[in-house]
């Protein structure tokens, strides 16, 4: 749609300005003004959609009225060459009836190959150096400066839908932080368990050392019997030692 179609939304600013940083999430702020009488459905698409949230990245504007877009970039590992940014914002606008909710705002609606009277705004992404404490030298000034809307540059551009979350908003640090604490809670499992499967054998085995003591024990006293007639006091003796062992073993 050419720049002299009918604005629709009012778009301020027309340049998204991120105190960059690595390592670290940044947000900005764009509102939009319907100073119509109609309702404005509106939604907003980038060049970069793995890059940003949009929150939110669709709604409904009633007449004159605003509504607030934040807009977060996630973390980045290292600066780009000479801070300077090729994303770019689209945020298109179609009038709809009154009564439609955002949950009934769709694709469709912006598709003007069917036919529907869509107003388009680009905004540049500009990345700034965070705040600094005062200085009585003052840096390059950006007087004079101020961006206008330019649908012809970058007209082949591939705009996306933004999201409104993400599968993880961890920073890089963060998630390795995670993936090494998991993978340690791993490891712990699994000494436990062997520590657990060491122990059992060992009781098997002393289980099987008492019955055969029991075995034995029982064999002598047969034997003496059978010699003796009766339980002599040697028989007392070894079943005492016996007793003793096996009380030991137990213990273990």
């Amino acid at each position: 749609m050419g720049s002299d179609s009918k604005e629709l939304l009012g778009i301020e600013p027309l340049e998204l300005r991120f105190p960059f940083e690595t390592k670290k999430q940044i947000s900005c702020s764009m509102q939009l003004t319907n100073r119509t009488d109609d309702y404005i459905a509106f939604k907003v698409k980038t060049t970069s959609p793995k890059k940003y949230c949009v929150r939110p990245n669709s709604g409904i504007v009633p007449p004159r009225s605003t509504s607030d877009v934040i807009v977060t970039m996630q973390a980045q590992r290292e600066a780009p060459a000479d801070m300077q940014c090729k994303d770019k914002f689209l945020v298109q606008s179609v009038v709809v009836t009154e009564g439609t909710t955002t949950k009934d705002v769709t694709g469709e609606m912006f598709n003007k190959g069917s036919g529907n009277v869509v107003d388009e705004r680009k905004l540049k992404v500009v990345y700034v150096q965070p705040p600094r404490p005062p200085s009585p030298v003052r840096e390059g000034s950006e007087e004079g400066s101020s961006p206008r809307a330019s649908l012809s540059e970058g007209g082949n551009l591939n705009y996306q839908d933004t999201q409104t979350t993400r599968e993880s908003d961890e920073p890089p640090l963060l998630s390795a932080t995670r993936a090494h604490k998991d993978a340690e809670d791993v490891t712990s499992d699994s000494e436990t368990s062997a520590l657990i499967s060491r122990l059992t054998e060992e009781r098997n085995s002393a289980i099987q050392q008492n019955n055969k003591l029991l075995e034995e024990m029982d064999l002598v006293r047969r034997e003496i019997s059978k010699q003796n007639g009766g339980f002599p006091f040697v028989f007392v003796v070894v079943v005492a030692l016996l007793g003793i062992l096996l009380g030991y073993i137990m213990k273990r």
